[in-house]
Protein backbone atom coordinates (compact mmCIF):
# COMPACT_ATOMS: atom_id res chain seq x y z
CA UNK A 1 0.00 0.00 0.00
CA UNK A 2 1.37 3.34 -1.23
CA UNK A 3 0.40 5.03 2.81
CA UNK A 4 2.78 2.17 4.25
CA UNK A 5 6.03 3.39 2.09
CA UNK A 6 8.35 6.02 3.78
CA UNK A 7 8.36 9.27 2.87
CA UNK A 8 11.29 11.56 2.75
CA UNK A 9 11.49 13.15 6.16
CA UNK A 10 10.37 10.29 8.40
CA UNK A 11 12.29 10.68 11.40
CA UNK A 12 13.34 14.44 10.90
CA UNK A 13 12.36 16.48 13.52
CA UNK A 14 12.12 20.37 13.29
CA UNK A 15 11.44 22.50 16.31
CA UNK A 16 9.01 25.33 14.89
CA UNK A 17 9.33 28.90 15.93
CA UNK A 18 7.21 30.19 13.71
CA UNK A 19 4.35 31.72 13.22
CA UNK A 20 2.13 33.93 10.73
CA UNK A 21 2.52 32.15 7.64
CA UNK A 22 5.52 31.78 5.71
CA UNK A 23 7.61 29.93 8.56
CA UNK A 24 5.02 27.63 9.48
CA UNK A 25 4.06 27.19 5.34
CA UNK A 26 7.63 26.41 5.64
CA UNK A 27 7.45 23.84 7.88
CA UNK A 28 4.12 22.48 6.96
CA UNK A 29 5.70 21.25 3.52
CA UNK A 30 8.09 19.09 5.90
CA UNK A 31 5.13 17.68 7.98
CA UNK A 32 3.24 16.45 4.81
CA UNK A 33 6.14 14.38 3.70
CA UNK A 34 6.61 12.92 7.06
CA UNK A 35 8.52 15.60 9.67
CA UNK A 36 8.20 15.37 13.00
CA UNK A 37 7.08 19.34 13.32
CA UNK A 38 6.86 20.12 16.73
CA UNK A 39 5.18 23.67 17.27
CA UNK A 40 6.47 25.99 20.22
CA UNK A 41 4.58 29.14 21.55
CA UNK A 42 4.65 31.49 23.99
CA UNK A 43 1.86 30.64 26.76
CA UNK A 44 0.78 34.11 27.01
CA UNK A 45 1.34 34.68 23.02
CA UNK A 46 -0.65 32.47 20.41
CA UNK A 47 0.61 32.52 16.65
CA UNK A 48 -1.61 35.72 15.67
CA UNK A 49 -3.09 33.25 12.61
CA UNK A 50 -4.80 31.20 15.81
CA UNK A 51 -7.11 33.97 15.77
CA UNK A 52 -8.26 35.05 12.06
CA UNK A 53 -10.93 33.01 10.08
CA UNK A 54 -14.74 33.33 8.96
CA UNK A 55 -15.84 31.18 11.90
CA UNK A 56 -15.69 33.39 15.49
CA UNK A 57 -16.23 30.93 17.90
CA UNK A 58 -13.44 28.81 16.16
CA UNK A 59 -10.92 32.08 16.49
CA UNK A 60 -12.11 32.31 20.07
CA UNK A 61 -11.09 28.74 20.63
CA UNK A 62 -7.67 29.62 18.87
CA UNK A 63 -8.61 27.43 15.97
CA UNK A 64 -8.78 29.79 13.28
CA UNK A 65 -8.90 28.74 9.42
CA UNK A 66 -6.02 30.77 9.21
CA UNK A 67 -3.69 28.48 10.89
CA UNK A 68 -5.87 25.35 10.10
CA UNK A 69 -4.35 25.87 6.61
CA UNK A 70 -1.00 24.74 7.53
CA UNK A 71 -1.07 22.83 11.03
CA UNK A 72 -1.78 19.45 10.16
CA UNK A 73 0.30 16.67 10.83
CA UNK A 74 2.26 18.93 13.76
CA UNK A 75 2.45 18.88 17.31
CA UNK A 76 2.05 21.56 19.10
CA UNK A 77 3.58 22.85 22.35
CA UNK A 78 3.75 25.82 25.24
CA UNK A 79 7.79 27.33 26.17
CA UNK A 80 8.46 30.24 27.49
CA UNK A 81 11.77 31.10 26.22
CA UNK A 82 11.88 34.19 28.45
CA UNK A 83 12.63 31.90 31.63
CA UNK A 84 15.50 30.11 32.37
CA UNK A 85 13.40 26.89 32.95
CA UNK A 86 12.23 27.28 29.16
CA UNK A 87 15.26 27.54 27.33
CA UNK A 88 16.83 24.61 29.35
CA UNK A 89 14.10 22.29 27.81
CA UNK A 90 14.36 24.22 24.52
CA UNK A 91 18.23 23.12 24.80
CA UNK A 92 17.35 19.68 25.60
CA UNK A 93 14.84 19.40 22.65
CA UNK A 94 17.71 20.57 20.32
CA UNK A 95 19.84 18.00 21.61
CA UNK A 96 17.88 15.29 20.09
CA UNK A 97 16.58 17.52 17.17
CA UNK A 98 17.70 17.96 13.37
CA UNK A 99 16.39 21.55 12.57
CA UNK A 100 15.13 24.75 14.02
CA UNK A 101 13.10 27.10 11.90
CA UNK A 102 12.68 30.70 13.00
CA UNK A 103 11.23 34.12 11.89
CA UNK A 104 12.02 36.17 15.01
CA UNK A 105 13.81 39.20 14.35
CA UNK A 106 16.90 38.98 13.56
CA UNK A 107 19.19 38.67 16.83
CA UNK A 108 16.21 38.25 19.00
CA UNK A 109 17.22 34.71 19.88
CA UNK A 110 20.83 35.32 20.18
CA UNK A 111 19.84 37.89 23.06
CA UNK A 112 18.43 35.01 25.00
CA UNK A 113 21.44 32.47 24.20
CA UNK A 114 19.13 30.44 21.52
CA UNK A 115 21.14 31.77 18.41
CA UNK A 116 22.75 29.51 15.72
CA UNK A 117 25.74 29.43 17.31
CA UNK A 118 24.89 28.65 21.34
CA UNK A 119 22.46 25.60 19.46
CA UNK A 120 25.49 24.00 16.91
CA UNK A 121 27.32 24.19 20.34
CA UNK A 122 24.70 21.48 21.53
CA UNK A 123 24.12 19.55 18.37
CA UNK A 124 27.13 20.43 15.66
CA UNK A 125 24.41 18.66 12.75
CA UNK A 126 21.72 21.23 13.54
CA UNK A 127 20.22 23.20 10.64
CA UNK A 128 19.36 26.31 11.67
CA UNK A 129 17.24 28.21 9.52
CA UNK A 130 16.24 31.95 10.14
CA UNK A 131 13.01 33.86 8.61
CA UNK A 132 13.14 37.19 8.25
CA UNK A 133 11.67 40.08 5.88
CA UNK A 134 15.13 41.36 5.06
CA UNK A 135 17.90 39.02 5.86
CA UNK A 136 20.25 38.61 8.57
CA UNK A 137 22.61 40.71 7.27
CA UNK A 138 22.33 44.44 5.34
CA UNK A 139 21.01 47.74 6.84
CA UNK A 140 17.75 46.65 7.21
CA UNK A 141 18.29 43.39 8.93
CA UNK A 142 16.53 44.61 12.50
CA UNK A 143 13.53 45.97 10.79
CA UNK A 144 10.45 43.77 11.01
CA UNK A 145 7.93 43.49 8.26
CA UNK A 146 4.97 41.75 6.69
CA UNK A 147 3.91 40.32 3.22
CA UNK A 148 1.77 43.58 2.30
CA UNK A 149 4.81 45.75 2.93
CA UNK A 150 7.58 43.18 1.13
CA UNK A 151 4.92 43.39 -1.86
CA UNK A 152 5.57 47.43 -1.92
CA UNK A 153 8.93 47.36 -1.35
CA UNK A 154 10.17 44.89 -3.92
CA UNK A 155 8.34 46.97 -6.82
CA UNK A 156 6.07 43.71 -7.17
CA UNK A 157 3.26 45.97 -6.84
CA UNK A 158 4.38 48.92 -8.96
CA UNK A 159 3.35 46.59 -11.98
CA UNK A 160 0.51 45.07 -11.20
CA UNK A 161 -2.69 45.95 -12.28
CA UNK A 162 -4.03 48.86 -14.85
CA UNK A 163 -2.40 51.95 -15.64
CA UNK A 164 -5.16 53.43 -13.77
CA UNK A 165 -5.27 51.17 -10.58
CA UNK A 166 -1.50 49.91 -9.68
CA UNK A 167 -0.05 49.66 -7.73
CA UNK A 168 -2.16 47.01 -6.21
CA UNK A 169 -1.17 44.00 -4.04
CA UNK A 170 -1.92 40.42 -5.16
CA UNK A 171 -5.05 38.87 -4.05
CA UNK A 172 -3.16 36.00 -1.91
CA UNK A 173 0.03 36.49 0.25
CA UNK A 174 2.32 35.46 -2.19
CA UNK A 175 5.73 36.30 -0.56
CA UNK A 176 4.90 34.62 2.40
CA UNK A 177 4.04 31.57 0.36
CA UNK A 178 7.19 31.70 -1.82
CA UNK A 179 9.30 32.38 1.00
CA UNK A 180 7.70 29.32 2.87
CA UNK A 181 8.75 27.15 -0.33
CA UNK A 182 11.88 28.55 -0.61
CA UNK A 183 12.71 27.98 3.47
CA UNK A 184 11.30 24.13 2.72
CA UNK A 185 13.59 23.99 0.08
CA UNK A 186 16.40 25.12 0.92
CA UNK A 187 15.95 23.39 4.42
CA UNK A 188 15.50 20.17 2.67
CA UNK A 189 18.59 21.08 0.80
CA UNK A 190 20.94 21.35 3.57
CA UNK A 191 19.52 17.95 4.83
CA UNK A 192 20.43 16.20 1.65
CA UNK A 193 23.69 17.96 2.41
CA UNK A 194 24.70 17.02 5.91
CA UNK A 195 24.13 13.53 4.47
CA UNK A 196 27.31 14.20 2.70
CA UNK A 197 29.30 16.55 5.11
CA UNK A 198 28.15 15.69 8.62
CA UNK A 199 27.65 19.02 9.11
CA UNK A 200 24.51 21.05 10.41
CA UNK A 201 23.73 24.57 8.39
CA UNK A 202 22.91 28.08 8.55
CA UNK A 203 20.25 29.29 6.34
CA UNK A 204 19.21 32.92 5.83
CA UNK A 205 15.92 33.53 4.29
CA UNK A 206 14.77 36.40 3.48
CA UNK A 207 11.76 37.83 2.12
CA UNK A 208 12.54 40.28 0.27
CA UNK A 209 15.03 37.83 -1.31
CA UNK A 210 12.06 35.71 -2.18
CA UNK A 211 10.43 38.50 -3.71
CA UNK A 212 12.95 38.97 -6.11
CA UNK A 213 13.27 35.49 -7.18
CA UNK A 214 9.57 35.92 -7.60
CA UNK A 215 9.67 38.21 -10.54
CA UNK A 216 13.07 36.84 -11.59
CA UNK A 217 12.37 37.52 -15.52
CA UNK A 218 11.31 40.71 -14.97
CA UNK A 219 14.74 41.79 -12.90
CA UNK A 220 17.10 40.43 -15.79
CA UNK A 221 15.07 42.46 -18.46
CA UNK A 222 14.73 45.64 -16.23
CA UNK A 223 19.00 44.86 -15.52
CA UNK A 224 19.85 44.06 -18.95
CA UNK A 225 17.39 46.17 -21.10
CA UNK A 226 16.96 49.16 -18.96
CA UNK A 227 12.98 49.49 -19.50
CA UNK A 228 10.97 49.47 -16.29
CA UNK A 229 7.97 46.72 -16.31
CA UNK A 230 4.60 48.86 -16.59
CA UNK A 231 1.63 48.16 -15.19
CA UNK A 232 -0.98 46.58 -17.84
CA UNK A 233 -3.39 44.43 -16.45
CA UNK A 234 -4.43 41.76 -18.55
CA UNK A 235 -2.68 43.18 -21.96
CA UNK A 236 0.91 41.78 -21.74
CA UNK A 237 3.76 42.49 -23.99
CA UNK A 238 2.39 40.00 -26.50
CA UNK A 239 -1.22 39.88 -27.77
CA UNK A 240 -1.37 36.11 -27.41
CA UNK A 241 -0.17 35.45 -23.82
CA UNK A 242 -2.62 38.87 -22.77
CA UNK A 243 -6.94 38.34 -21.68
CA UNK A 244 -9.80 39.34 -23.51
CA UNK A 245 -13.31 40.22 -22.41
CA UNK A 246 -16.34 37.36 -24.57
CA UNK A 247 -19.82 37.38 -25.34
CA UNK A 248 -20.75 36.74 -21.75
CA UNK A 249 -18.69 39.51 -20.16
CA UNK A 250 -16.26 36.44 -18.86
CA UNK A 251 -12.67 37.17 -19.45
CA UNK A 252 -10.53 34.54 -20.96
CA UNK A 253 -6.34 34.34 -20.56
CA UNK A 254 -4.84 33.10 -23.79
CA UNK A 255 -1.35 31.55 -24.27
CA UNK A 256 -0.71 31.43 -28.00
CA UNK A 257 3.01 32.08 -27.73
CA UNK A 258 5.30 29.76 -29.61
CA UNK A 259 4.98 29.42 -33.23
CA UNK A 260 3.57 25.59 -33.17
CA UNK A 261 0.73 26.90 -31.09
CA UNK A 262 0.35 30.37 -32.80
CA UNK A 263 0.01 28.45 -36.35
CA UNK A 264 -2.35 25.72 -35.20
CA UNK A 265 -4.86 28.76 -33.23
CA UNK A 266 -5.07 31.16 -36.73
CA UNK A 267 -5.25 28.27 -38.94
CA UNK A 268 -8.19 26.67 -36.68
CA UNK A 269 -9.99 29.92 -37.30
CA UNK A 270 -9.10 30.23 -40.28
CA UNK A 271 -6.42 33.50 -40.06
CA UNK A 272 -3.41 32.19 -42.08
CA UNK A 273 -2.79 35.68 -42.98
CA UNK A 274 -1.83 35.77 -39.02
CA UNK A 275 -0.85 32.63 -38.46
CA UNK A 276 2.46 33.86 -40.66
CA UNK A 277 3.44 36.30 -37.36
CA UNK A 278 4.88 33.20 -35.75
CA UNK A 279 7.60 34.12 -33.76
CA UNK A 280 8.12 35.98 -30.54
CA UNK A 281 9.89 39.27 -32.85
CA UNK A 282 6.95 38.96 -35.46
CA UNK A 283 4.30 39.11 -32.33
CA UNK A 284 5.77 41.77 -30.37
CA UNK A 285 5.85 43.71 -33.81
CA UNK A 286 2.30 43.54 -34.71
CA UNK A 287 0.90 42.75 -31.60
CA UNK A 288 -1.81 45.96 -32.13
CA UNK A 289 -2.93 44.59 -35.34
CA UNK A 290 -3.02 41.01 -33.40
CA UNK A 291 -4.71 42.04 -30.69
CA UNK A 292 -7.63 43.70 -32.64
CA UNK A 293 -8.25 40.95 -34.30
CA UNK A 294 -8.30 38.86 -30.81
CA UNK A 295 -10.94 41.00 -29.72
CA UNK A 296 -13.26 41.44 -32.07
CA UNK A 297 -13.07 37.46 -32.30
CA UNK A 298 -13.71 36.79 -28.36
CA UNK A 299 -16.62 38.88 -28.61
CA UNK A 300 -18.61 36.48 -30.49
CA UNK A 301 -18.49 33.42 -28.21
CA UNK A 302 -18.76 32.89 -24.36
CA UNK A 303 -15.39 32.25 -22.10
CA UNK A 304 -16.68 28.52 -21.91
CA UNK A 305 -17.16 27.85 -25.66
CA UNK A 306 -13.86 29.43 -26.61
CA UNK A 307 -12.21 27.63 -23.20
CA UNK A 308 -13.54 24.64 -25.15
CA UNK A 309 -12.20 25.48 -28.42
CA UNK A 310 -8.85 26.10 -26.97
CA UNK A 311 -8.56 22.66 -25.55
CA UNK A 312 -9.68 21.20 -28.40
CA UNK A 313 -7.01 22.36 -30.21
CA UNK A 314 -4.34 21.86 -27.82
CA UNK A 315 -3.85 25.40 -27.68
CA UNK A 316 -3.58 27.10 -23.91
CA UNK A 317 -6.17 29.68 -23.01
CA UNK A 318 -8.82 29.47 -20.24
CA UNK A 319 -12.06 31.31 -18.63
CA UNK A 320 -11.19 33.54 -15.41
CA UNK A 321 -13.14 31.46 -12.35
CA UNK A 322 -14.05 32.69 -8.95
CA UNK A 323 -12.34 30.75 -6.40
CA UNK A 324 -15.36 28.86 -5.88
CA UNK A 325 -15.71 27.81 -9.57
CA UNK A 326 -12.06 26.68 -9.61
CA UNK A 327 -12.82 24.92 -6.14
CA UNK A 328 -15.03 23.14 -7.89
CA UNK A 329 -13.17 21.90 -11.19
CA UNK A 330 -13.25 17.95 -11.65
CA UNK A 331 -9.77 18.79 -11.99
CA UNK A 332 -9.02 20.00 -8.53
CA UNK A 333 -10.85 16.88 -6.63
CA UNK A 334 -9.27 14.06 -9.16
CA UNK A 335 -5.63 15.54 -8.36
CA UNK A 336 -6.03 15.25 -4.35
CA UNK A 337 -4.47 18.38 -3.82
CA UNK A 338 -7.02 19.03 -0.85
CA UNK A 339 -7.64 17.36 2.28
CA UNK A 340 -11.02 17.08 4.07
CA UNK A 341 -10.98 16.70 7.73
CA UNK A 342 -14.56 15.47 9.29
CA UNK A 343 -13.57 16.91 12.77
CA UNK A 344 -11.08 19.01 14.00
CA UNK A 345 -11.17 19.14 18.52
CA UNK A 346 -12.05 22.76 18.85
CA UNK A 347 -14.04 23.70 15.57
CA UNK A 348 -17.31 23.24 14.91
CA UNK A 349 -17.90 21.44 11.37
CA UNK A 350 -15.28 19.93 9.12
CA UNK A 351 -12.33 21.67 7.67
CA UNK A 352 -10.66 21.27 4.20
CA UNK A 353 -7.05 22.41 3.86
CA UNK A 354 -4.79 22.21 0.83
CA UNK A 355 -1.79 19.26 1.35
CA UNK A 356 0.66 19.97 -1.18
CA UNK A 357 1.44 21.29 -4.90
CA UNK A 358 2.37 17.72 -6.08
CA UNK A 359 2.44 14.22 -5.85
CA UNK A 360 5.03 11.27 -5.17
CA UNK A 361 4.75 7.85 -7.20
CA UNK A 362 5.20 6.45 -3.43
CA UNK A 363 5.71 7.86 -0.24
CA UNK A 364 4.41 11.50 -0.78
CA UNK A 365 2.93 13.76 0.64
CA UNK A 366 -0.26 13.35 2.88
CA UNK A 367 -2.50 14.07 5.64
CA UNK A 368 -2.01 12.21 8.90
CA UNK A 369 -3.42 14.31 11.87
CA UNK A 370 -5.61 17.34 12.43
CA UNK A 371 -4.01 21.08 13.17
CA UNK A 372 -3.60 21.04 17.34
CA UNK A 373 -4.63 22.59 19.79
CA UNK A 374 -3.01 25.42 21.28
CA UNK A 375 -0.15 23.28 23.50
CA UNK A 376 -2.21 20.48 23.10
CA UNK A 377 0.98 18.34 23.05
CA UNK A 378 3.02 19.91 25.58
CA UNK A 379 3.00 17.19 28.18
CA UNK A 380 3.94 14.59 25.78
CA UNK A 381 6.89 16.07 24.48
CA UNK A 382 7.91 16.77 27.54
CA UNK A 383 7.68 13.33 29.08
CA UNK A 384 9.21 12.16 25.95
CA UNK A 385 12.56 14.09 26.86
CA UNK A 386 12.26 12.12 30.68
CA UNK A 387 10.30 14.70 32.97
CA UNK A 388 8.04 13.01 35.57
CA UNK A 389 5.09 14.63 36.27
CA UNK A 390 5.98 16.21 39.02
CA UNK A 391 8.26 18.03 37.10
CA UNK A 392 6.45 19.12 34.82
CA UNK A 393 3.72 20.94 36.71
CA UNK A 394 7.31 22.61 38.39
CA UNK A 395 7.63 23.98 34.76
CA UNK A 396 4.03 24.82 34.74
CA UNK A 397 4.41 26.85 37.83
CA UNK A 398 7.31 28.40 36.86
CA UNK A 399 5.22 30.11 33.92
CA UNK A 400 7.82 27.72 31.61
CA UNK A 401 4.88 26.03 29.87
CA UNK A 402 1.27 27.12 29.60
CA UNK A 403 -2.12 25.64 31.28
CA UNK A 404 -3.00 22.11 29.77
CA UNK A 405 -5.55 23.41 27.17
CA UNK A 406 -9.08 21.98 27.56
CA UNK A 407 -9.59 19.54 23.78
Amino acid sequence: MADADPRPFDGVRVLDLTHVIAGPFATYQLAVLGADIIKIEPPDEPDVMRHDGPRPESNRRLMGTSYLAQAANKRAMTLNLKTPEGRDIFKRLVAGADVVVENYRAGALAALGLGADDLRAINPRLIYCAMTGFGQTGPMASVTTYDTVIQAMSGIMSFTGTPDSAPLRSGAPIIDYVSGFSAAFAIASALFQRERTGRGQFIDCSMLDAATMLMGSVVTSFLSGGSLPRPRGNDYNLAGISGYPTKDGGTLMLGVFNRRQTRRFWTAIGRLDLAEFDTLELQSANRDLIAAAMRALFLTRTAEDWEAFFETIGVPGGRVRTLQEALAMEQFQHRGVLHRFDSVPGVDGPVTVPVAGFGYEHGGPRIDAPPPGFGAHTDEILAELGLSADEIEALRAAGAIGAITPT
